[in-house]
């Protein structure tokens, strides 16, 4: 409403003041133009009456004598008397100046622009007689005349055109106010009729965006917006029913799993003491009878896994896990999932070197989370790294520690580091499992970070090596605005991780180990 105030305001003045200029010109230039087809005719008379004046008599008679017979011609010829006022003027070369009518005053400049022969006009304000002033337009011409330097001017009145240009600039500054007025009530009611539906449209689109699916626009009439009021509400119809029936697809899909899980375990438990006691009499089985018992035994390891992760990864969908949270040292999870991995570790003989501080790095959190967190980063990374070495890194500031595991295996190619933490997903599926993972154990790991209001994220370059990067918070309640170092991949250059830092206000960027190879397929040494 503001702008069309402001816009129709600005449109009128410009439109008023054009037009007053434009009336204001033509006025002006038309009695200009009268005033210099007279001008000529009283010069003739003036010169005439002059020379016709006997030489004896004084200058004043003689101007007196021109100005009657000036007024005495104009009466009888038109009512040039009662429009223009003539005035006599001679300059002495002494600088005398003599006028009829006596003491008329005409402008300094006008005087001496007639004086260099020019006939030239000026808008001034005169006195009359009585001493009241009037606007007057004032010609002048020189004559040739036997009166040296007797210049003939012609006042016309102005006031009545001035009064005109009033009235007339009244009547716009009065058109101009009701046309604002007008423009600002056609505003007003188009807002009314058009903005008003569009902003309750937003409205309603920003609250049925929020969750609110039954919100609705209401539907007044059948024009536009009424029509635009009934597509919306038929597209928001279709999508709530869309959005309740995927609601209750991944409710029933999370319960499936869940009674899955928990329905396998009597049967597990059950087929797991029968392999115990089979398992526990093998000297007794003919070596066919042996080892498929112990596959039977490796295989309901990986299977009870599965149902483990199973129902851990239902709670997290389910919205309904939660941390035991306590205050402790970091270092005691890493260590603990360090002791479970150790194992691995030695049967592929790969080394795992730690950068731990020796004194305690003390958060709030759930150490059996976190240590499965760790616990899954390195086994994965021992099982990547092609029997290279995989490093461990624990960083901290006043907000938040970070663990990173580091190592020099197939890396990551563009695009892996968040495919890496989708469920069941593997980079290469004809690649084996050293440590018999179920594919669900970085779905998990991410779940428990971002349930601490932490990060876990991943970067890698193909045949180089790859770097996993926990962070969490001090306490999980506040999060954190900057972690303690940087996420560098193996070969990557030095430039970039820094930029990247900088980009995420990371405190320090660190190559926990160094990686040879450059590219896919480069063997390292």
């Amino acid at each position: 409403m503001g702008t069309v105030l402001l816009v129709s305001a600005v449109v009128m003045l410009v439109l008023g003041f054009t037009l007053a200029t434009v009336v204001s010109q033509r006025i002006a230039q038309t009695k200009i133009d009268a005033a210099s087809a007279e001008i000529d005719r009283a010069r003739m008379v003036v010169q005439e009456a002059i020379d016709t004046s006997s030489p004896n008599s004084s200058l004043q008679a003689r101007l007196n004598s021109a100005r009657a017979s000036l007024t005495q011609r104009a009466q009888q010829g038109s009512d040039v008397a009662n429009v223009y006022e003539p005035v006599l003027l001679v300059q002495s070369s002494l600088g005398v100046t003599t006028s009829s009518p006596e003491s008329y005053r005409v402008p300094e400049q006008l005087v001496e622009y007639v004086t260099q022969g020019n006939v030239a006009y000026q808008f001034a304000v005169v006195q009359r007689p009585d001493g009241t002033p009037y606007n007057a337009l004032i010609i002048g011409t020189p004559t040739d005349s036997d009166v040296p330097n007797l210049q003939l001017y012609l006042v016309t009145n102005m006031d009545n055109e001035a009064s005109t240009l009033a009235l007339m600039r009244g009547l716009l500054a009065s058109a101009a106010l009701i046309v604002i007025v007008l423009l600002v009530g056609i505003a007003w009611l188009a807002s009314q009729q058009i903005v008003a539906p569009v902003r309750s449209a937003s409205r309603t689109a920003e609250r049925f965006a929020a969750g609110h699916l039954r919100e609705r626009m209401p539907v007044e009439g059948e024009d536009e917006m009424a029509v635009l009021a009934m597509s919306f509400n038929n597209m928001a119809d279709k999508l709530s029913r869309q959005i309740n029936q995927l609601e209750e697809y991944g409710d029933l899909q999370r319960q499936f799993t869940s009674d899955v899980s928990h329905e396998l375990r009597t049967p597990l438990t059950t087929v797991r003491m029968a392999a115990d006691m089979i398992a526990a009499d093998q000297e007794s089985l003919d070596p066919a009878a042996r080892r498929a018992s112990e596959l039977m035994t490796r295989e309901l390891d990986r299977f009870e896994a599965l149902l483990t992760d199973l129902l851990e990864i239902s709670r997290h969908d389910a919205g309904v896990a939660d941390l035991a949270s306590t205050v402790m040292d970091v270092r005691a999870p890493i260590e603990s999932a360090w002791a479970q991995t150790r194992h691995l570790a030695e049967e592929l003989d790969v080394a795992v070197e730690f950068d731990i501080p020796a004194e305690p790095v003390s958060i709030e959190g759930d150490p059996r989370r976190i240590e499965r967190i760790v616990r899954n980063l390195i086994a994965n990374a021992i099982d990547h790294s092609e029997g290279n070495p995989v490093a461990v890194g624990l960083y901290q500031n006043e907000e938040a520690v970070a663990v990173t595991v580091t190592d020099c295996g197939v890396g990551l190619k563009p695009g892996q580091e968040e495919l890496v933490f989708n469920r069941f997903w593997r980079a290469d599926k004809s690649r084996k499992r050293h440590s018999g993972g179920t594919g669900l154990g970085l779905a998990i790991a991410r779940e428990d970070a971002q349930l601490h209001r932490g990060t876990l994220d991943a970067a890698g370059v193909p045949g180089v090596g790859s770097q996993f990067r926990l962070v969490l918070p001090r306490h999980p309640g506040e999060g954190y605005a900057h972690a303690p170092v940087e996420l560098v991949a193996p070969g990557e250059p030095d430039e970039v991780a820094e930029a990247r830092a900088q980009l995420e206000g990371a405190d320090e960027v660190v190559a926990d180990v160094e990686c040879e190879g450059e590219a896919d397929g480069v063997e390292k040494q």
